[in-house]
């Protein structure tokens, strides 16, 4: 009842209104430099916020947000904002004024693309843009020479720019549940990586990925794929025939290869029956 309450009067802009929402009046600057106005319903954003100049951390969450104030600039000491889960189908300008900012999550909007002022956050070094509308990624990302995690899932991309092999300091991509039919090749000139995740997309096959001497961990389950990616011997993987390891078969006995071959056979034919069993 309290959340059916907050809804309604979230559609009433006045102070009285607005004070019921957050609570009470927002008093002193928190000790932490943090503040949490998540799940306020707001859908304006608190003018006297923006007194807080000296805030680090500001987490607007699962609100109904579709714009912020000129005022919002004011907040220029932040370095973590949170704006997922809102109703914003671009982007403000505003928050590109923010030059200190290292953390951004915008995840779960409407956005379809991110403004060239964003170049201008010379520290960002974490984006979240998942579950949003981007058909590519905006080509202002390959600007972001900071970026370290780029987190991208849940779109609509196909492929992604050359362009990318600009950020030299890019340590984990994160594009599941996209439309990919083939592994971005540009993943491969970006050294850097440690993590990529693939998972759920339509990729068939994978080219070796041996030679990327930073990568960690590699996500590709429910890919159609038949075969895992080849990794270097510490790399870790997630998926199918993730355990299967091609170079370990050289290492058998004659008689251990006839017995491991059989097998395989025995396990596809299950698979084949099963499967047709399935479609009838």
């Amino acid at each position: 009842m309290g959340n059916a309450i907050m809804s309604v009067v979230a559609f009433f802009p006045s102070k009285s209104c607005q004070k019921y929402l957050l609570g009470g009046d927002i008093g002193d600057m928190p000790p932490d430099k943090m503040m949490d106005l998540s799940g306020k319903h707001l859908r304006m954003f608190p003018l006297q916020v923006c007194a807080f100049t000296e805030l680090i951390k500001l987490y607007l969450s699962n609100n109904n947000l579709r714009t912020l104030p000129p005022e919002f600039h004011l907040l220029g000491c932040l370095q973590i904002l949170a704006l997922d889960f809102n109703r914003f189908k671009e982007l403000p300008r505003v928050v590109c004024r923010l030059r200190q900012l290292s953390i951004l999550y915008l995840g779960n909007n409407h956005l379809s693309d991110l403004p060239a002022e964003l170049s201008s956050l010379p520290d960002l070094k974490t984006l979240w843009i998942e579950s949003n509308c981007f058909e590519q990624i905006p080509q202002v990302v390959s600007q972001l020479k900071q970026l370290k995690i780029l987190h991208a899932g849940c779109n609509q991309l196909e492929v992604l720019p050359k362009e990318l092999r600009r950020l030299r300091e890019l340590q984990s991509i994160w594009i599941s549940g996209n439309l990919f039919c083939e592994f971005p090749t540009v993943l491969l000139e970006i050294s850097s990586l440690e993590i990529i995740d693939v998972d759920r997309n339509q990729i068939r096959s994978f080219p070796s990925l041996v030679h990327m001497k930073n990568l960690k961990l590699v996500i590709y389950d429910r890919n159609p794929c038949k075969i895992a990616p080849r990794v270097a011997e510490e790399v870790r993987r997630v998926g199918r025939w993730a355990d299967y390891h091609p170079e370990a078969d050289n290492k058998l006995l004659p008689e251990k290869k006839t017995e491991q071959i059989e097998e395989n056979k025995d396990i596809e034919s299950t698979e084949k029956h099963e499967g047709n069993k399935d479609s009838g």
